[in-house]
């Protein structure tokens, strides 16, 4: 398996518009049915994560991209037995804006 390199994802990410953060997520916890306004990537950097959207299940590998689209009903659930970490951002119009790199 190769290293997930967060700085190339985030930058990534910012050329696409995207903010980067990071989550920790202890084991077995859920968030369910969040709805966002704009559409969200997801990394999984560590652990068992499943993501259902729209009701359809994913459980992306270590350093797969995962789209989630506006206005989709979404759920996360930590189905390790670890903690989990993922980076996650959100659509900020589109274009990069010069000031992600100030």
């Amino acid at each position: 398996m190769q290293a997930v390199e967060r700085h190339e994802i985030e930058a990534d990410w910012r050329l696409r518009g995207f903010s980067c953060d990071m989550w920790v997520e202890p084991p077995g916890a859920k968030w369910e049915d969040f709805i966002h306004d704009m559409d969200e990537l997801v990394v999984v950097l560590v652990g068992h994560v499943e993501f259902e959207i729209q009701g359809q299940r994913h459980r992306p590998a270590i350093g797969e991209e995962l789209r989630i689209p506006a206005g989709a009903r979404h759920s996360i659930r930590n189905l390790g037995d670890t903690s989990a970490r993922w980076l996650y951002g959100y659509d900020k119009g589109g274009a990069a804006d010069p000031s992600f790199f100030g």
